[in-house]
């Protein structure tokens, strides 16, 4: 929750000043900055997708094997954690392909 909420403040932030024109008063290689962010948004949402798999990978684990123990996760949760699992995976996937777009327009 921490990487979206975050991606989009700044992407709303980014938004906002090419809309109001400061970017024409604000002497910076803009393409370095695109391909800094989306740089940095990849490896916070790549990690996020490998948390989430990991934590939906444990889904048959047992906590306690000396008592008849239930599932770490019910199956309510599990599905849950797929879905989540899917949606990091496509949106690291997006700012993957956004990042390699950003490179060519950076690279001279």
């Amino acid at each position: 929750m921490f990487v979206s909420v975050t991606a989009f403040f700044f992407s709303l932030l980014f938004l906002g000043m090419f809309l109001s024109g400061m970017v024409t008063q604000i002497d910076a290689n803009w393409n370095f900055l695109d391909f800094a962010y989306h740089f940095t948004v990849f490896v916070f949402y790549f990690g996020a997708f490998l948390l989430e798999a990991a934590a939906t990978s444990l889904h048959d684990l047992h906590c306690n094997t000396t008592i008849t123990g239930q599932p770490l996760l019910s199956d309510n949760q599990y599905n849950i954690n797929v879905a989540a699992s899917i949606f990091a995976f496509m949106t690291t996937a997006c700012y993957g392909c956004s990042l390699g777009l950003a490179l060519r327009r950076w690279r001279p």
